[in-house]
Parts: structure tokens; sequence; C-alpha cells
């Protein structure tokens, strides 16, 4: 049953990994500085890099302690900033900003069981 576990850290870090990599575009950053990050054409890149690093070491399970501690650096700052549904007035926004918000806390939430636990069985580890 380890692959279980395998299979856990692939679909976590997918959701990562992906969009991290879309934080290296223009439409992203701009977007970003749009929903008031502060020096989003630096913030928003290393933002993706944390994503994808975190998301590459949980998968891999080599040193997902420290991957899931970057994907919590990521996704504190990310999840109050871009995910503001209570300052939607529209209500499709509204509701998008607020599952996207709830979203993000459940990946927080498996970020520190990680932190905490680490990556499990079939893993690269140290």
């Amino acid at each position: 049953m380890s692959f279980i576990v395998l299979i856990g850290r692939v679909l976590f870090s997918a959701i990562f990994i992906i969009s991290g990599l879309t934080h290296f575009n223009h439409e992203m950053i701009q977007y970003a500085a749009q929903q008031g990050v502060p020096f989003s054409f630096y913030l928003v890149p290393l933002s993706g890099g944390l994503a994808i690093l975190g998301g590459l070491s949980i998968l891999l399970g080599y040193k997902a302690r420290l991957g899931a501690w970057l994907l919590i650096l990521f996704l504190i700052p990310v999840t109050a900033m871009m995910h503001r549904f209570w300052d939607s007035t529209d209500s499709q926004e509204h509701m998008m900003q607020r599952i996207m918000f709830l979203k993000n806390l459940s990946m927080l939430g498996g970020a520190f069981i990680i932190a905490y636990f680490g990556s499990g069985p079939l893993s690269i580890k140290e």
C-alpha cells in the first residue's frame, strides 16, 4: 500500500508545478499587479519558483519537509492577496474567489502535514 502515498504526493504536487510555470508570463504578473501585489514583476516569478521547487521536492520525496515549507511560504501571501473574496462586489467573482481561497487553505493544511510527517514511503528522502 506504499504506492498510495506516492499517488498522494503526485496529485498534491501537480498543481504547484503546473501553476508555478504560469508565474513567469507577463499576463500573470500583470494580473497580480492589478490585484495590488507590490513589486509583482519580482514577486510573482519568485512565488512561481517557490511553488515549482516545493512541488518537485514533494513529488520526488527529496527534502519534502523543506519543500512543504516552501509551499507554505508561497500559499500564505498568495491566498491572502490574490483571493480576497470579502472584497468582491460581484456575486460570481465572490463565489470564485471564495472557492479559490478555501482550496488554498486545504492545500496549506496538506503542506503543514507534509512539513510535520515528511514524504513517507517511496521517496528519495535526503
